[in-house]
């Protein structure tokens, strides 16, 4: 009677060929720029010398192609007729140059800014009125 040995078998998604086998302990690189954004799942399966398994998932989600940022639509919502929306994508590469203009996601006023500008304009002429009355 042989003697089995322990090892741990390494599976991507929902893949039944495994990406890689070991014998314990191991540390491994995953390259997860040959994973295509979004949900994954590892899973791990250890066997030990007596034949016993042991099974882990570990979930992770992957973010290696550009942000993606954008305003005036969101999950959920409820719409109608047109609506603006504005979308900007962003990612790490490295340019030679950086352009300034557009770098950045523009965002829309809050609506406590226009409130609070709205009350100093109304204090404003209120009190030049008052003044010169």
């Amino acid at each position: 009677m042989s003697k089995q040995l322990q090892k741990v078998i390494l599976f991507m998604d929902d893949n039944t060929v495994p990406f890689a086998e070991y014998a314990p302990p191991i540390k491994i690189d995953i390259d997860t720029t040959r994973l295509v954004d979004g949900e994954h799942m590892l899973k791990v399966v250890a066997l030990s010398s007596d034949g016993k398994e042991g099974i882990q998932q570990v979930a992770f989600t992957v973010r290696n192609g550009p942000a993606i940022s954008v305003i005036g639509l969101q999950s959920g919502d409820t719409v109608s007729d047109v609506i603006p929306i504005t979308i900007n994508a962003y990612g790490s590469e490295t340019n030679e140059s950086f352009v300034i203009s557009a770098s950045e996601t523009p965002k829309p006023i809050s609506a406590w800014v226009w409130s609070v500008v709205l009350v100093f304009i109304a204090w404003g002429t209120y009190y030049l009125i008052s003044y010169f009355h």
